[in-house]
């Protein structure tokens, strides 16, 4: 009976392996160091939300266990970013408002970038999306650069064979080209 209550669930774990690979995948120095993505709370937290909303798009409309994976996932970064905000001292009562603004963010992100990474024909709204999201509005050398490596991962996730990404084991592309 104990067993039962202790026992993991696979598709929670697979959307929590989904989420480590996407830390790992975000703090990788190239995208700070090479591509002048900021180095900051937002810098970083729109590096997640695009590997997470690139990992929620390859993982929509690929059945049951897919769209569990998914919402596993999705509470795996939720939770993450609850847990960021208290350890950055904001209080209990301000959490709740600060979480509802970033879930609308991170929505708003599911639905610009799968608009954008889904229209191969206007690259320059990928780039657009890109500078005003990672770098902020500012200006970049780098946003072109960025844009293609978010082509590439769309098209890596979407060959990787789905059963590998529902055991929570996404391949990234390298940062660079």
């Amino acid at each position: 009976m104990f067993a039962r209550l202790f026992r993991s669930n696979p598709v929670k774990e697979a959307g929590r392996r989904l989420y480590e690979g996407v830390t790992v995948q975000a703090r990788q120095p190239a995208f700070y160091a090479d591509l002048g993505a900021p180095d900051t709370v937002e810098g970083r937290f729109e590096l997640y939300n695009l590997h997470v909303v690139l990992l929620l798009r390859r993982l929509r409309r690929q059945g049951a266990q897919a769209a569990e994976t998914s919402q596993a996932l999705f509470d795996a970064y939720v939770g993450s970013l609850d847990h960021a905000l208290r350890e950055m001292g904001v209080g209990d009562l301000s959490v709740g408002k600060k979480m509802r603004k970033l879930g609308e963010a991170i929505y708003g992100r599911v639905r610009s970038f799968d608009a954008a990474v889904g229209d191969a024909a206007a690259a320059g709204a990928l780039e657009a999306l890109v500078t005003r999201t990672v770098y902020a509005g500012e200006a970049s050398a780098h946003a072109a650069t960025l844009a293609a490596y978010v082509r590439r991962a769309a098209a890596a996730l979407a060959a990787q064979p789905l059963a590998e990404l529902l055991e929570g084991h996404p391949a990234w592309p390298a940062v660079a080209a």
